[in-house]
């Protein structure tokens, strides 16, 4: 199924009904039509037997639906029962993830994007910005840290599917792994639990040890997930380690801080050593995940977060003397290469 993209007359329809659009898709999920859909074809007909609908309730329901890209139709009659439907691949996951109770979506909602809302042409002139008790970058207060962290754990789903998915060729028995800009240690436990030869130390500002030190004794880890205070942007990285990984943090810096970071994984690794950057490369679907923190972070002039194309990387890599860089794909891709 490849639905058409939509004008850009039809998507500021979209937009404008955005709120009902989001209670139609909603109810679908929570009512299991998306699963049924998905399954599907399948008729309304079946659909209003199994559930008890209206059938003219229901085509309107499903019209709303197909409007989004999300339900394909097919009527050779003029029969409503005889309707059939198929749901895109993935759309009752992507319900769950986006929409759903635990979703990242509604975790943001805490944060004080309304600060903005309406003032938008005062935004772009600088004359508005988010106050600094809302949000401050680098994260200032351990309110904003502590906030700050639990949000990006929030978020590590995709990134532990890409890292399970290819964790036999990323890991050795005995290896040791650097975190940088690691949060509260969330991703390093998980690594640790599912590689049970793997140590993982996770590298950050020092106020956030109590938040790695919280996560150590919740999945009671031991020496196996370590911290090391310091300041990346400031103090070389430490060494000692097989690899160093930079999940979801080059993107926050300009262009030329991420490649000083990179410069200095290269000083920091052994030969032989490993780097790896994990992000969200800059494509449509990932613009548009990103749209709540764009549209925040238009009033925080202190944090770049530009979604670069996965280029930027391997030619850093290419022009630091990486070898071997890979592009290991998933949901989240994770970019590889060797220091020789």
């Amino acid at each position: 199924m490849s639905p058409q993209a939509a004008s850009p007359r039809a998507l500021l329809h979209l937009l404008f009904n955005g709120a009902r659009a989001l209670d139609v898709v909603q109810t679908a999920h929570q009512l299991g039509l998306l699963e049924a859909l998905e399954r599907g074809p399948v008729t309304l007909g079946a659909l209003c037997e199994k559930q008890g609908f209206v059938p003219g309730r229901l085509y309107k329901f499903l019209d709303c639906l197909e409007s989004l890209g999300l339900v394909q139709r097919e009527q050779t009659t003029d029969a409503l029962v005889e309707a059939r439907y198929t749901a895109a691949p993935g759309l009752s996951a992507a319900a769950e993830a986006v929409v759903g109770p635990r979703s990242l979506e509604r975790d943001r909602e805490k944060y004080d994007w309304r600060a903005l809302h309406g003032h938008l042409p005062e935004v772009l002139r600088g004359e508005r910005s988010m106050p600094r008790e809302s949000f401050d970058w680098p994260p200032s207060t351990p309110e904003q840290v502590a906030g700050f962290e639990a949000s990006m754990a929030a978020g590590l789903g995709p990134i532990l599917e890409v890292f399970r998915t290819h964790g036999a060729k990323l890991w050795r028995p005995g290896q040791r792994l650097l975190e940088v800009g690691g949060g509260d240690g969330t991703l390093a436990a998980r690594l640790v639990e599912e590689h049970p030869g793997l140590t993982v130390d996770v590298y950050n500002l020092p106020s956030t040890e109590g938040l790695v030190a919280r996560t150590r004794q919740k999945h009671a880890l031991g020496d196996r997930l370590g911290f090391v205070g310091g300041d990346f942007l400031r103090e070389p990285l430490p060494g000692g380690y097989d690899a160093l990984s930079f999940v979801r943090v080059l993107h926050d810096w300009p262009a030329e801080t991420a490649r000083q970071l990179m410069t200095a994984a290269y000083a920091a690794l052994p030969s032989g050593g490993r780097i790896l950057v994990c992000e969200e490369f800059r494509t449509q679907e990932r613009l548009a995940a990103q749209f709540f923190w764009t549209y925040f972070l238009m009033g925080v002039d202190s944090c770049v977060s530009r979604l670069r194309e996965v280029e930027f990387y391997l030619q850093a890599f290419k022009d630091l003397g990486f070898q071997r860089a890979e592009v290991l794909p998933g949901p989240f891709e994770i970019i590889t290469a060797t220091k020789p």
